[in-house]
C-alpha cells in the first residue's frame, strides 16, 4: 500500500505542478502571463512566433499533467512535460553552459517525470484500470528520448521563422530602397 500511496502522490503531485505551469501560458491564470506575456518572453528566448510557442508549451504542460494525475499514457505524458522543461534548461536556464546551482526547479521536474514513467502510475491509475500501464527502464528511457527530440523539435521549429523573418525584412528593404532609388 505505501508504494502504491507513494507513487499516486508524486503523479498527483507533479501533473499539478504541470498543469499549474500549463493554465499560466494559455489562460494567464494563477499569476501568469497568457499566450500573449509568455510569446513575448519566449520571443526573447528565439522561439518564434512566441505565441504559438506559448500555446503549444502550456498545451503540453496542462495536456501532459492531466494525464500524470489521472495515469493515463504516463509514459507519453512524462515525455510532454519532459520536453518543456528540457526547452526551458536549453533556453532560459542554461542558455551559454549546464551551471551548477542554477535550474534547479525544471531538473527536479524532468526527473520526477522520468521517474513516474520508470515506476509507472500504480494501481490507482487509468492506466492500470484499462491494462495499459507501461512502467519500467524502456519505457523511461522511451519518456527522456522522446522530451529531448521534442525540445529539440521545439527549438529548431522556433528559430526558423526568425530566419526566414529576418530574410523577408531584409528583402523587403532592399525592395523599399529600389522602389525609392527608382521613384527618386
Amino acid at each position: 500500500m505505501g508504494a502504491n500511496l507513494g507513487r499516486l502522490l508524486l503523479r498527483v503531485t507533479v501533473g499539478s505542478i504541470f498543469i499549474e505551469h500549463g493554465t499560466q501560458k494559455l489562460f494567464g491564470w494563477f499569476g501568469g502571463h497568457g499566450p500573449s506575456g509568455t510569446g513575448q518572453f519566449f520571443e526573447s528566448l528565439g522561439l518564434r512566433p512566441g505565441r504559438r510557442n506559448a500555446i503549444v508549451a502550456g498545451i503540453a504542460e496542462a495536456g501532459g499533467g492531466t494525464l500524470l494525475v489521472l495515469g493515463l499514457a504516463t509514459p507519453a505524458a512524462a515525455s510532454a512535460v519532459g520536453s518543456v522543461m528540457v526547452t526551458a534548461l536549453r533556453t532560459a536556464v542554461w542558455r551559454d553552459e549546464i551551471k551548477v546551482g542554477t535550474g534547479g526547479y525544471e531538473l527536479l521536474l524532468l526527473a520526477n517525470a522520468v521517474a513516474i514513467a520508470d515506476s509507472g502510475p500504480g494501481p490507482v491509475s487509468l492506466d492500470a484500470l484499462l491494462g495499459w500501464e507501461r512502467r519500467g527502464a524502456r519505457w523511461a528511457a522511451a519518456a527522456l528520448g522522446g522530451a529531448l527530440a521534442g525540445s529539440a523539435l521545439a527549438i529548431a521549429a522556433g528559430r526558423q521563422p526568425a530566419e526566414a523573418s529576418a530574410e523577408e525584412s531584409a528583402s523587403g528593404q532592399r525592395g523599399e530602397a529600389e522602389t525609392t532609388a527608382a521613384t527618386s
